[in-house]
């Protein structure tokens, strides 16, 4: 057990001290704000204050962790050990820098409160990040921060930190379960005067007439290469209503029914609310009790269609619906590190200044990034995978992947990329 000491308690410092002692490193740690209790107590001790006491590992304050509210913070980088970081401290702390208060900000995702430009779907853009702008958006600072501060520990006490593992998620979005099939009258007569028009009226009509598999029809596929890596992946099902952004079968489709019972016989699923639901509630009450309805499971995890995550709301949303978990947290232009961190934590709620328990499991990548924004070929998205994966694993953090049926069909744009999917599987075994 390690005492943590500081002259204030505060929800902030008691979050960040749990995220790094009791979530990642797997140890037990206790708070006290009295000097005397600390000074005679024999477990390892940390004093996190403005000044030096006569015993435990010093590591010098700064202000956010005793702040209330949201402001511009004053942030200046530099580099430590050849790490980025910021919120600098005296020569008589522990490291030069706050690795708590840095964290906090990271994690919190403190930036995203702050004045910021949105793109066309109101999203926080990576290229407005602390982390994209300083070049450390493909660094897990945080987790690389956490192992410094257990070395130090380990280095200067007896104190042995529980071993670490690293973790692999592979997560799959089906926005769309078939490209051609069960899509219901009006839009398959829409789609075949599309497809007249633009080409690709005949694969379409061999589908639709049984004389060819769809496209997007990619689940046997993935059982197979599952059981081949021994993966067990979540799946995440768009339930909501036909719109704009919304273009799932419908889900009274018996087909589609049969298709998400029989995935959930094998493997986790959670729902991905629609582009609709972000802003509405009862649209997000309603997609995640279909599921339910469908599978007779309570559903408790989720990621966000178009990953539209709008702070605090998006999250206060989930929670007001029993989702435990979400793995939103990302972005769609880049892959990296979107808070800074590998490993699941917690949500914390700066407008309310309180610790929810809705655990954040953050993805590094995803394949559309590389697709649609990145423009890159198979082979360039494989090597930049797996020097993504090797980072995780540098730091026994959680690899979170995410992929859609889709891009696992073999054509067109997808051409080549099941060898992308099955190499980052194969390097996660290796």
């Amino acid at each position: 057990m390690i005492l943590i000491y500081s002259h204030k308690l505060t929800n902030r410092l008691r979050y960040t001290f749990k995220t790094v002692f009791t979530d990642v490193l797997k140890t037990e740690i206790r708070f006290t704000d009295n000097i005397d209790e600390f000074e005679r107590s024999e477990n390892i001790k940390i004093n996190y204050s403005t000044s030096k006491l006569n015993s435990g590992l010093f590591f010098q304050s700064s202000t956010i962790l005793f702040e209330t509210g949201i402001k511009e913070q004053e942030i200046s980088l530099f580099e430590y050990e050849e790490n980025k970081c910021f919120f600098s401290v005296s020569k008589e702390s522990e490291f030069p820098f706050d690795p708590f208060a840095a964290s906090f900000y990271l994690i919190s995702r403190y930036e995203e409160y702050l004045p910021h430009i949105k793109d066309e779907h109101e999203r926080f853009l990576a290229s407005e990040s602390l982390a994209f702008q300083h070049n450390f958006l493909e660094t897990p600072l945080i987790n690389i921060w956490i192992n410094q501060i257990a070395k130090k520990i380990e280095n200067l006490t007896n104190f042995q930190f529980p071993t670490r593992n690293f973790e692999f998620i592979s997560t799959l979005d089906i926005d769309n379960a078939y490209a051609y099939q069960h899509k219901g009258f009006i839009r398959t007569l829409g789609g075949l005067v599309k497809s007249f028009k633009y080409g690709g009226l005949n694969d379409r009509l061999n589908v639709l007439f049984k004389k060819s598999k769809d496209p997007y029809d990619t689940f046997e596929y993935q059982l197979q290469i599952h059981k081949k890596y021994k993966v067990s992946p979540i799946y995440f099902f768009l339930l909501g209503d036909y719109g704009l952004n919304d273009k799932n079968i419908p889900v009274k489709n018996k087909t589609f029914q049969s298709l998400i019972k029989s995935i959930a016989d094998y493997s986790e699923v959670g729902i991905h609310p629609s582009y609709a639901s972000n802003k509405n509630i009862t649209i997000l009450t309603k997609e995640i009790k279909r599921l339910q309805n469908i599978t007779h499971r309570n559903i408790t995890k989720s990621r966000q269609h178009f990953l539209k995550l709008n702070l605090p709301n998006t999250y206060r949303n989930l929670i007001d619906n029993d989702i435990k978990a979400d793995y939103t947290m990302g972005y769609a232009e880049n892959p990296g590190f979107r808070a800074s961190i590998c490993s699941p934590f917690f949500f914390y709620d700066l407008d309310v200044e309180v610790e929810t328990k809705l655990q954040i499991f953050p993805f590094t990548t995803m394949e559309a990034s590389y697709q649609y924004y990145k423009k890159c070929t198979p082979n360039e998205a494989s090597k930049h995978i797996t020097e993504l994966l090797n980072t995780v694993k540098s730091v026994n953090g959680t690899f979170v992947s995410v992929w859609h049926n889709e891009s696992l069909c073999e054509e067109g744009i997808w051409l080549g990329w099941r060898m992308v999917y099955e190499k980052m599987l194969g390097e996660v075994r290796s």
